[in-house]
């Protein structure tokens, strides 16, 4: 028998240990050359971990165990051959004894066909999320490699509605039984391991509280001619670029035009704390909110791109930060923030620092409020704006020019086109 160790490997320099979130491959399954057999969840990013050699997989970490690199994962028997699967582990006892013999006229059903992750069967942690929603994996459409129904897939699919049954003439079964409300005055509590990306979230927020000369300053923009400008050149932009105009590459932009004339709001500390480290670009995170917690991913050179760009680079992101698809790389880098609480409604908020950035942009609901506009009370589209900054870098000044410009851009947009 020949054992080959499958150990975490080196995902990169900061990150010094994993979790590991899913088996993709059963105890004594048989596995492929660079097969994905497990997925780790780091600080950043869900990552495959592949088969290094062909065999039978022998599981020796569990679901949910924290792993340091290097620390050991799984074996691999080479010596097992494709078809044995997880029969190779059965007693050789089992295999001598005699079978039964058939009667002439029955034959023997033939073997269902193992299930994989090619036909979209779920990893073992989506199929018990499917089976706790009672949801079928044949409804569900997987995004994961080759087909395979992921978590994150599995998370969708059960809290989506369901579609209401076809009618049928026979009688229908008696529903199961709804899980019983808590009872008045109840005291029971349960437990629940955070995920790795939660308690990194958790550490760096209280790491930027406590290590930061945090402070917020507010305002509010109008937002009446940058949504007559959308409404005006929608149609246009979507036919000529094939995405929409939406207000996050607008906001990008006014920022990127104000942290360039002001650097003092786009640079950090250094990691010594004695320097400061200024940028001649714009590398703004987004905030996006996922169903594992919220990662902010860079769109480099803002400054540089078009709104299309923006547009199109943040569907992109977006969409793969919620399918766990983004890589380490993709989550590192960035100037300066922008988190958007108005699409859940919030109105207004202060945004916590995202280290070792020295600033971040809140933006809020947008609500149709009476203001005094040339000595009248109008109704107008007004958004709180919010900016969060380190009092160590920023001076109060500074941050209050900042929003100013960045409100004067919002609410001139010819301004922001010109680039004046």
């Amino acid at each position: 028998m020949s054992i080959v160790e499958m150990k975490v490997p080196v995902i990169g320099e900061s990150v010094t240990e994993v979790t590991l979130s899913e088996w993709l491959k059963a105890d004594g399954e048989y596995v492929e050359l660079d097969e994905p057999i497990c997925e780790f969840e780091s600080d950043k990013a869900t990552l495959e971990f592949p088969a290094e050699v062909a065999g039978r997989i022998i599981h020796v970490a569990a679901e949910g165990d924290d792993l340091a690199i290097g620390a050991l994962v799984a074996k691999i028997d080479t010596s097992a051959t494709e078809g044995e699967g997880a029969s190779a582990a059965a007693p050789k006892e089992e295999k001598a004894a005699p079978a039964a013999p058939a009667p002439a006229e029955e034959k023997a059903p033939a073997a269902a066909p193992a299930a994989n992750y090619a036909t979209g069967a779920p990893s073992p942690a989506a199929g018990k999320i499917l089976r706790e929603a009672d949801v079928d994996p044949a409804s569900v459409n997987g995004t994961g490699r080759d087909g395979r129904i992921t978590k994150a897939d599995a998370q969708q699919a059960a809290a989506a509605p369901k579609a209401a049954p076809a009618p049928s003439s026979a009688p229908a079964a008696a529903p199961p039984a709804a899980a019983p409300a808590p009872a008045a005055f109840s005291r029971e509590e349960r437990t629940q391991k955070m995920s790795r990306m939660r308690r990194t979230i958790a550490s760096r927020l209280v790491s930027a509280k406590n290590n930061t000369a945090m402070l917020t300053t507010f305002n509010e923009v109008d937002l009446s001619e940058v949504m007559a400008l959308r409404k005006k050149v929608q149609d246009k932009f979507v036919e000529k670029y094939g995405t929409k105009l939406g207000f996050m590459s607008i906001f990008a932009k006014a920022c990127a035009i104000a942290l360039m004339e002001m650097p003092d709001v786009n640079a950090h500390l250094s990691d010594d704390e004695k320097s400061l480290v200024y940028h001649d670009y714009v590398d703004i995170s987004f905030a996006v909110s996922t169903p594992t917690g919220l990662v902010v991913p860079p769109i480099h050179n803002i400054e540089s791109l078009h709104f299309a760009d923006i547009e199109l680079k943040l569907k992109d992101l977006a969409g793969r930060a919620r399918a766990n698809k983004l890589s380490i790389e993709e989550m590192q880098g960035g100037t300066f923030t922008i988190t958007n609480g108005g699409v859940f409604g919030s109105m207004m908020s202060t945004p916590i620092l995202n280290q070792p950035q020295s600033a971040i942009l809140g933006m809020h609901n947008i609500i149709q409020r009476p203001i005094a506009v040339n000595g009248e009370v109008v109704i107008r589209p007004m958004m709180y704006l919010a900016l969060s900054y380190d009092h160590r870098v920023i001076d109060g000044s500074s941050s209050v020019t900042f929003l100013v410009r960045v409100k004067e851009l919002l609410e001139d947009p010819t301004l922001l086109l010109m680039g004046l």
